[in-house]
């Protein structure tokens, strides 16, 4: 009997002690999703964004390494001119980045 009361005394010690020691976890869970997830997310909505917005004329460098010109897009598909006379056909998400 004596160990149910001193069991049913200290509910709120361990809920307290419980909490404690889940802190640390929350705390890592929140730093995660601050140096991992977040940072991830915000470059996919560039690199979308940067793809919505490819148009005729960008030279741009594919994820081949290969620099090259768009001379025509329709839907996902792309022209792409890489020297004269000489042009590809490749996806949209092919592309790196836009060059200046």
């Amino acid at each position: 009997m004596t160990f149910l009361t001193a069991a049913g005394g200290d509910v709120s010690a361990v809920q307290a002690g419980l909490v404690a020691q889940l802190f640390p976890l929350f705390m890592v869970l929140v730093a995660f999703y601050f140096f991992l997830v977040r940072p991830q997310q915000q470059q996919q909505k560039q690199r979308e964004k940067m793809l919505s917005a490819l148009k005729r004329g960008d030279k741009i460098l594919t994820i081949g390494g290969l620099h090259g010109e768009i001379v025509s897009m329709r839907d996902d598909v792309l022209t792409v001119r890489l020297a004269e006379n000489v042009e590809v056909r490749m996806s949209r998400s092919g592309v790196s980045r836009v060059l200046e």
